[in-house]
Formats: C-alpha cells, structure tokens, sequence
C-alpha cells in the first residue's frame, strides 16, 4: 500500500486529529508492505528535522516498515501528465504515480487526492 502523507504524519503525531485514524489503518494493514515516495518521504521528515527528532521519525517509519518507492526514468514525463490532467500539487502526483507503478491500494486522509485517484482506478483506503 502506498502511504500518503496525511496518513504518516497523522500516525507520527500524537495530537493530529486523524492519529487514532492512522493507527488504526495502519493495523488493519499491518500485513501489507508500506512504501512511499521519496517526494513522501521528505515532508513527513522535514518536521521532525526541524526540531531535532529526525532519528526518532526515521525509526518510527522503519518500525511500521515503510520503505520509499523508487522512481523509473520516465517518472518526470508521467508526473508532468498526471499534474496537467489533474491539477494536483507535484508531491500528491508523486503519491499517484508510486500507486499507479505499485499496482496497489492508497492511503490518504487529502479529500482531493483521494477523488483524484479514484478516478484514475487507485483503490483508495482512509
């Protein structure tokens, strides 16, 4: 299953409104690999790296084992598509094209994103 970010960080945080939510969906899928994009990646950590407890958001990612998807070469012709057709800010059409690559299921609490890739055939989860 692809991760989005509202779902990670939601799960990293304590106090986000959709923490139980994330734990939960999390646990119903604890089977399941947890991958995310790199793109992903980055703004779940950036927080955590501004208060100094990047270490302790890596580690809870690993706990969890999500793992960053990888990117072929044909990546920035697929995202540049998917964000003329969509309108969706780069980071939501990297969420899209890791799922679209996956072959998988998506995780978001983004309304948007989640209509968006409804209607490009992602199975999406929340």
């Amino acid at each position: 299953m692809i991760l989005d970010a509202s779902v990670l960080v939601a799960h990293l945080d304590g106090g986000d409104v959709h923490h139980e939510r994330a734990v939960n969906l999390l646990l119903e899928a604890a089977e399941e690999s947890f991958r995310a994009s790199p793109i992903t990646l980055a703004e779940v950590l950036t927080g955590p790296a501004r208060i100094g407890a990047l270490d302790r958001a890596k580690a809870a990612l690993a706990a969890i084992g999500v793992r960053s998807t990888g990117m072929d070469d044909e990546a920035p012709e697929r995202l540049a598509v998917i964000r003329t057709a969509t309108g969706l800010k780069m980071p939501d059409c990297c969420v899209v094209l890791a799922a679209e690559q996956e072959g998988t299921d998506l995780a978001t609490f983004d309304v948007r994103l989640a209509s968006v890739a409804k209607a490009r055939g992602i199975r999406v989860r929340a």
